[in-house]
């Protein structure tokens, strides 16, 4: 059994992380894998990263399962985000060394990430937030990462690909510790406020956008 974690959210929405200790034999035990998934899995050649994406279609067959509907598989659209096989529900998944992540939520889009906190961030994620967003992040590891995260989730929620970080994602001010996030998409054609969680928890933080 895996070492997992479920995440409070709402009647709507529910998440799970998981700690990876199984094998790929284990994992694609009694799982439903499309043709299509198993051409991707074939295009991941990294051991670890094969569990790792395994591990996620594991935990989002779980969540399936709970509600007490069978789980027939994923399948992607043209931008590459995954949808449930004849369910009308939402699904996002995640997953970095040794952990992966998955979110159902019953009836809005949702996205979810999780990344470890890394020094990196106070280089790179500078470069994909506002002027705004820049100032309020003072150049603090802890709060780019947040950004980075929460914008990640932002972007898997929306599920397209014409909009950049920068420009289109955008993330209000927060308290630092604050659990629950204002995220907003601004585009030409739309515009979405959503709420992000944000949990200290796993490799380091872990957001979900809905």
């Amino acid at each position: 059994m895996p070492l997992s974690t479920n995440l409070p959210l709402n009647n709507e929405c529910m998440a799970v992380l998981w700690t990876i200790t199984e094998d790929e034999p284990m994992l694609r035990t009694n799982l439903t894998i499309t043709t299509s998934e198993l051409e991707e899995l074939e295009t991941i050649r990294h051991p670890a990263q094969r569990v790792e994406w395994l591990a996620c279609r594991v935990a989002i067959r779980d969540l399936v399962e709970a509600q007490g509907v069978p789980y027939q598989g994923l399948v992607k659209d043209e931008y590459g985000k995954p949808h449930l096989i004849n369910l009308p529900w939402h699904v996002s998944l995640s997953h970095t060394t040794g952990w992966g992540a998955a979110v159902l939520h019953r009836s809005r889009p949702v996205g979810i990430d999780i990344e470890p906190v890394r020094d990196q961030f106070t280089r790179v994620v500078p470069r994909v937030l506002s002027e705004a967003e820049i100032s309020h992040a003072a150049g603090e590891a802890g709060r780019l990462a947040v950004y980075w995260c929460a914008k990640e989730a932002l972007y898997k929620l929306y599920g397209k690909r014409q909009l950049t970080f920068r420009e289109h994602l955008h993330v209000e001010p927060f308290a630092d510790g604050a659990d629950q996030l204002i995220g907003h998409v601004r585009l030409p054609d739309h515009e979405a406020q959503l709420t992000i969680r944000c949990f200290k928890t796993g490799p380091g933080l872990l957001a979900i956008a809905y």
